[in-house]
């Protein structure tokens, strides 16, 4: 999973320069939750930083906050026809990173939105120079954490598919409490997706996708859309630097594929 809050005026779905609607109050600096990322801050190039200055203000949503830059007010929620200029299936990547599978997917299927779910402003950056050098618009950006996007941003059954690609495994013991597929995430992911939707994962590390998969074995809101032990390689999800490297240290790449169970 792979910052600091998008800025600027008249982004697309967001509050021209960034305001709180309905008098939200500005963001304060804690969470009393683990997130699933440590900001990570470093000295963009000169493309980085003229893919913000120009290319933003098509690309990255304009989120308003909460407890923190990354955060979401929980009372926004992304409008899709006013973001998109249209109605149609929505794919959401949760840590895009670079990019290079959402853009790839996003140029494939013109007839599909795609939204991708991001804290680290150079890979958001290089995300929205490779989708303008491809001619992408069917895209768009949210700098912030994915969970809260899930739960609250997203409205109610609207995404088509949720996709989770090489999420950061925070191996270390003492570290695992930060994973984004925990106990509780089924009800996270499940808020955002239609009954019928799809949520598609991939790792490199076996103890991480074996939690995955209890978690979401045990969670309500899923049931298995693969048989036996793994899922097949999701044929829409392009090689990332992030497979080759697992690959190259000899792990095997474990794929999930979970559906929505119908809302009650």
């Amino acid at each position: 999973m792979s910052g600091r809050s998008a800025r600027g005026a008249g982004r697309a779905g967001g509050t021209p320069g960034g305001g709180y609607p309905g008098g939200m109050p500005e963001p304060r600096t804690f969470r009393d939750e683990p997130v699933s990322f440590v900001r990570r801050s470093g000295r963009m190039s000169e493309a980085q930083e003229r893919a913000f200055a120009e290319l933003a203000a098509f690309y990255v949503l304009d989120v308003p906050r909460d407890v923190a830059w990354t955060s979401v007010h929980p009372e926004a929620r992304l409008d899709a026809a006013a973001a998109y200029g249209r109605e149609v299936p929505l794919t959401v990547e949760i840590g895009s990173g670079q990019g290079h599978a959402i853009v790839s997917a996003a140029g494939a299927h013109p007839e599909r939105d795609f939204l991708a779910v991001e804290v680290f402003r150079a890979g958001l950056a290089r995300t929205m120079l490779d989708a303008e050098r491809e001619g992408v618009r069917n895209l768009r950006l949210v700098e912030a954490n994915a969970p809260e996007v899930l739960a609250t941003y997203l409205p109610a059954g609207s995404a088509d598919e949720v996709w989770i690609f090489f999420p950061d495994p925070w191996h270390k013991k003492r570290h695992t409490k930060r994973r984004l597929v925990r106990p509780g995430f089924g009800a996270t992911a499940g808020a955002a997706l239609r009954d019928g939707g799809l949520l598609r994962l991939a790792t490199d590390w076996e103890d991480y996708a074996l939690q995955m998969r209890e978690v979401l074995d045990e969670a309500p809101e899923f049931e298995r859309a693969f048989e036996g032990e793994w899922a097949e390689r999701f044929e829409g999800r392009v090689m990332t630097a992030f497979e080759r490297k697992g690959i190259a240290k000899g792990r095997d790449i474990r794929d999930l594929t979970y559906r929505r169970v119908p809302r009650i």
